[in-house]
C-alpha cells in the first residue's frame, strides 16, 4: 500500500466492506462525517479526534514576503490556517511501534 492515495471511495468502500451497509449508506456516512469535520474547522473550531490526532485552526497575522525571483518585498495578507497534529498513539502506529 505504499505510495498509494487513499480516495473518499475507498474509505466508503472500507466501510461497506467492515460494517457491512449498502454502498449507498456507507457513501453517506463518510459524506457526513467529513462534512462535519469541514464545517467545524470553517466556524474556526478545533477537531480531535482521540488516538488520531487534531486539527486546529490558527490566525496568522500579516507579515513581508520576498518574491524570490525578483527580491521585491511584498506583504502577505493575514489569513487563517489549518494544521493537523498527530496524537502520540498515531505516531507511534506511524512509526511502527
Amino acid at each position: 500500500m505504499a505510495g498509494q492515495t487513499i480516495t473518499r471511495a475507498d474509505l466508503c468502500e472500507a466501510v461497506y466492506q467492515k460494517l457491512g451497509l449498502s454502498r449507498a449508506e456507507s457513501s453517506e456516512l463518510v459524506e457526513t462525517v467529513l462534512r462535519e469535520i469541514s464545517d467545524t474547522l470553517a466556524k474556526g473550531e478545533t477537531v480531535k479526534l482521540s488516538s488520531f490526532g487534531s486539527f486546529v485552526v490558527r490566525q496568522k497575522g500579516e507579515r513581508i514576503g520576498r518574491n524570490p525571483k525578483t527580491g521585491i518585498e511584498v506583504p502577505i495578507l493575514p489569513r487563517r490556517v489549518m494544521t493537523f497534529r498527530a496524537s502520540q498513539t498515531m505516531r507511534a502506529r506511524v512509526a511502527g511501534k
